[in-house]
């Protein structure tokens, strides 16, 4: 989809449109929307942020997805000027050498990428000077690790790890990661009022963007201030044995420890109930795997997965997310 096709969709006389899910636990699925809704949301961001009219926004994601569509519709709500680039994963190559951001009256005051594009767009000295220039930034569609938060608290512009999804159009609460305001919580934007469920699961209630309380799969933790962090997805806890290990958990630590690509998943097991397997790319060097095996040691004994299987890649959804349901399905074929 263009610019142009969802302009033209956005002003027609429909009140609503419909959006597709990433499916990053399930199938994707297309859900219908109300545009009124999305205005709702886009005002919340823009206050959030203090974004203005005659800011200039810029848009490097597909326009497939709620992330795209929501960041178009806050430049139409608040009046923005618009940049597009094609998706990518160095979205800010074309400003290189150029005067766009080194003239005041020519910056970019929001974008919104996917962790991937920022880890990519860091790897370029050029590309990063120019990041370091946009005003606002917001990272979602993914987890943001350890070591790129630790680069990203050393900027002096505005950095922000979102939570939301498409259900709630886009995100709900905002986490400084720059400079000294950085935090390891979310604040909900005005508007949004959450608890937690006896599942101990984020209860999201946003009556301006879901006419349903929203009661989601991930599990967290709400401190005296109204804030919360994210533990992990219920349905990405495994129970192996009666012992109850989060998936995401085992990966930020092989993650800390150096391993860079592995997957945990599980596979059905007749005595622990469910037995954890590490997925590795098939093309892992010597040093890699050896790597990987020597972190999973150190791993506490639950945790740590009882086989190793390569697979040709490993399975991410179409915004860079892993794709768990694939990972299953892949490790269930692999050791049938």
């Amino acid at each position: 989809m263009t610019v142009d096709e969802f302009t033209s969709e956005w002003h027609n006389e429909s009140p609503t449109m419909i959006v597709h899910t990433s499916g990053s636990t399930g199938k994707p699925k297309d859900i219908v929307i109300e545009k009124k809704r999305m205005v709702a949301s886009a005002n919340m961001t823009c206050d959030a942020l203090d974004l203005h009219s005659g800011d200039t926004a810029l848009l490097c994601m597909p326009l497939d997805y709620i992330a795209g569509k929501m960041l178009v519709v806050r430049s139409i709500v608040r009046n923005m000027k618009l940049i597009t680039v094609e998706p990518s994963s160095h979205p800010l190559k074309s400003f290189v050498n150029t005067t766009f951001n080194q003239n005041a009256s020519q910056k970019i005051d929001f974008a919104a990428f996917v962790p991937l594009q920022v880890i990519k767009t860091l790897e370029d000295a050029d590309e990063r000077k120019v990041f370091e220039q946009i005003g606002n930034v917001i990272i979602g569609g993914g987890a943001i690790d350890d070591k790129l938060e630790q680069q990203l608290n050393t900027f002096s512009n505005n950095i922000y790890s979102t939570y939301g999804m498409t259900e709630t159009l886009s995100h709900i609460a905002l986490r400084r990661i720059s400079g000294p305001d950085a935090s390891l919580w979310y604040t909900p934007m005005k508007g949004i009022s959450i608890s937690l469920s006896d599942e101990g699961c984020l209860v999201i209630s946003a009556p301006e963007l879901c006419s349903e309380t929203l009661i989601t799969n991930d599990i967290a933790e709400i401190n005296s201030q109204g804030q919360f962090r994210i533990l992990g997805r219920k349905d990405n806890t495994i129970n192996t044995g009666g012992i109850k290990v989060q998936i995401e958990e085992v990966e930020r630590v092989l993650k800390a420890k150096g391993v860079e690509h592995c997957q945990i998943t599980s596979v059905p097991d007749s005595v622990l109930g469910e037995k954890i397997v590490a997925l590795i790319p098939e093309d892992i060097t010597p040093e890699e795997y050896n790597n990987v095996t020597f972190a999973i040691a150190t791993l506490p004994k639950f945790w740590q997965p009882k086989k190793i299987v390569k697979i040709d890649s490993l399975p991410m959804t179409e915004t860079g997310k892993p794709n768990r349901a694939e990972a299953k399905r892949l490790a269930a074929a692999k050791l049938q």
